[in-house]
């Protein structure tokens, strides 16, 4: 195989870009693709490089690429090329299975605010490998030494742009809430979540969907207020809420104990 592929994946991985490959692993009859036929499909799920079949492989392919970067799990599918019903393209009469991989960058806690619990936040970020950024004017890097990028300079929230392994902390203390999460949904965030009471989070929720803001699309990423109930009140209990949170949506589990899903009795 031409190295054109591999220097792509790697400028890719470089430029930390979200996307997945697609390899043919089988084939059963006629096919246009071959065992090991290779292909890059970005985060919007249009194919970069590379060919793994036609019209009849082509769109499941890349619907399944979609689905792996949304949950960053791996799969194989089994693609029916002469079935017209139940397959998913032209007859081409045969079968293939093909192996989709995702590759999604170093995941990205973006905290917006300053503050105790900021701090804290970030800490614990770091420590669980996220990519820590924190944007606010009045941050400084004795308070925040463990975040990756420190942004000062953007008071209008322009360089608020969350890619699709982002979580987005709001932690302004009422300044600007609405603005930061407006911001967020500009770009394509895993999560938002909101640090504030519940009396505040409804107001500012309603304040989004008032000024047109969808609220499937609110419900699909914003968690406001944030955070799991733990009944910490601390600083500290309270970041390690939000931050329990985000694991939690990282790796989509239940959040419930582990004697509970394991189903182990006493």
């Amino acid at each position: 195989m031409s190295t054109e592929y591999y220097d792509k994946v790697s400028e890719l991985l470089q430029n930390e870009a979200a996307f997945a490959t697609a390899t043919v692993i089988k084939t059963v009859g006629s096919a246009s693709a071959k065992p090991g036929s290779k292909s890059i499909i970005g985060s919007d799920g249009m194919s970069i490089l590379g060919w793994v079949g036609g019209g009849c492989a082509d769109s499941a392919v890349r619907e399944t690429a979609l689905e792996c970067l949304q949950d960053g799990q791996t799969r194989i599918i089994e693609i029916d090329l002469d079935d017209e019903v139940l397959g998913v393209g032209m007859p081409c009469g045969g079968k293939m299975e093909v192996y989709v991989e995702p590759f999604l960058p170093q995941p990205e806690l973006m905290l917006v605010g300053q503050g105790r619990i900021a701090e804290l936040v970030a800490e614990l970020g770091r420590l669980l490998h996220f990519r820590v950024t924190v944007n606010s004017p009045g941050a400084a890097r004795e308070d925040f030494p463990f975040a990756d990028q420190l942004i000062t300079d953007d008071t209008d929230y322009q360089k608020i742009n969350p890619g699709l392994n982002s979580y987005v902390i709001v932690l302004t203390q009422h300044k600007g809430d609405q603005q930061v999460i407006q911001a967020a949904l500009r770009g394509t965030p895993r999560y938002i979540g909101l640090v504030a009471s519940a009396k505040r989070s409804r107001l500012v929720v309603e304040y989004l969907k008032e000024g047109g803001m969808d609220a499937d699309a609110l419900r699909q990423v914003l968690r406001a207020p944030c955070g799991l109930d733990l009944g910490g009140r601390t600083p500290e209990e309270i970041a390690l809420s939000i931050i329990t949170e985000v694991v939690k949506l990282r790796h989509e589990r239940t959040g419930l104990s582990m004697m509970e899903v394991k189903q182990c009795s006493i």
